[in-house]
């Protein structure tokens, strides 16, 4: 066997045992930087190439590897005007550059017609034995920075998709921790008194709508509605540390009025201002028909009588939870239900909705079913029919959240 084909074996043989070696680096799952390691040796060691540099993309272009280079060197490509416009392996030493060091080879890197990453070579000789060998090694160079490239991928989405499924389960558990929070139905007061129903649909796993129902004592019921600025988990963390402060301040003994100012601030405290909740909270007294409440900025709860056929709105109150660091006033009003009434209360996501136009609020639909004689429950359950709610309408980009009763008025 003659020197030269000793030498085209010793090299097939090379190129062989190195793209071995790192599929079973790749198929033991060996780390990144191992990987990484491994591809540098056989650039620099195996393949005396002096300088060398692997830009590669994910979600973002990042170096994976500098042998050689300045620190500085990524920072100072534009990857469109310098890298992007290559599409094949190119010598470009007497091209002009904007390299911050002179680049004597690219090699860019594909995967499904798409580039994911370039290899750059530097210092390469003009002239002598130097320039012979890496010309014979660029497709080699390629098919391996390939692979390697490809694999660290993979690797990253297994890693990420990992990371997406931990969280899918944790947001589970934190939607169902945040419905343990939400009174169920069949625990809503129904009795000679008043009546009561509910419906809750976050827009997300988690959402920062609430509402709630406290017995206050045998005579008295309390209840609210209360929806969070913005959505998602900081707004879903914040309701569950107003639904606690609620709880521990809406008693019978204290006036709806202290309780707010109370309540604005914990919100205070909790949010620091970067985020307020809206709020209507009621009590009501089964023997005196009355009804006090203060809407702390929200939704204007309606109230038709089924008598007279008025439908009115319940605005009285104050600014909403967190806005300020002392509420300025509180108007606390009283309605008495001598008369058969229902009362509907909701959150800003049943009446805000994207159309064509963009977004649009009104409360023409909601008061359109709810004054007539059929009973709350159908009214609600028209309402979540009419709207797609439980289908997912497009049109829908908020928590929605309702709460409403039924008040027979007194006896004849």
């Amino acid at each position: 066997m003659g020197k030269f084909s000793e030498n085209r074996l010793k090299l097939s043989t090379f190129k062989l045992n190195a793209l071995l070696d790192i599929t079973l680096a790749i198929n033991d799952n060996v780390s990144t930087t191992e990987l990484i390691r491994r591809y540098e040796k056989m650039l620099t060691d195996d393949l005396d190439i002096g300088k060398v540099i692997v830009l590669k993309f994910s979600d973002k272009w990042e170096c994976l590897l500098n042998s050689g280079f300045g620190n500085q060197f990524f920072q100072k490509v534009d990857m469109k005007r310098d890298l992007l416009i290559y599409d094949e392996i190119s010598f470009i030493t007497s091209e002009p550059q904007h390299f911050p060091e002179l680049v004597d080879i690219v090699i860019p890197v594909s995967h499904k017609d798409q580039s994911i990453a370039f290899v750059l070579i530097g210092d390469i000789e003009e002239e002598g034995e130097g320039v012979s060998p890496i010309i014979k090694h660029l497709r080699f160079i390629q098919t391996l920075s390939n692979i390697i490239t490809v694999a660290i991928e993979n690797k990253r989405l297994f890693q990420e998709s990992l990371r997406q499924e931990a969280l899918k389960r944790e947001m589970e558990l934190a939607s169902k921790m945040q419905n343990m929070l939400i009174p169920a139905k069949e625990r809503l007061p129904s009795n000679e008194f008043i009546n009561m129903k509910a419906f809750y649909h976050p827009h997300f796993d988690v959402g920062g709508d609430y509402y709630d129902v406290i017995q206050l004592s045998k005579d008295e019921v309390g209840f609210c509605i209360a929806d969070v600025s913005g959505k998602g988990i900081s707004a879903a963390i914040l309701m569950s540390n107003f639904q606690a402060n609620l709880r521990a301040l809406f008693s019978a003994e204290q006036g709806l009025t202290e309780t707010l100012k109370r309540l604005n601030e914990r919100v205070m405290n909790s949010a620091k201002g970067e985020k307020f909740i809206t709020l209507f909270i009621a009590r009501y007294h089964f023997k005196t028909r009355e009804l006090a409440y203060v809407n702390a900025g929200h939704n204007p709860p309606l109230l038709y009588s089924l008598k007279s056929g008025e439908l009115t709105q319940l605005g009285s109150g104050c600014v909403g939870m967190g806005m300020l660091d002392e509420l300025p006033f509180v108007n606390e009003a009283i309605v008495k239900m001598d008369e058969p009434a229902k009362l509907f209360c909701y959150t800003d996501g049943l009446v805000e909705v994207i159309q064509d136009s963009g977004i649009e609020f009104g409360t023409e639909n909601l008061e359109k079913e709810l004054t007539n004689s059929k009973s709350l429950e159908e009214n609600i359950q028209t309402i979540i029919d009419n709207q797609e709610i439980m289908e997912g309408s497009a049109a829908i980009f908020d928590d929605i959240s309702i709460i409403g009763a039924e008040f027979p008025g007194a006896p004849n």
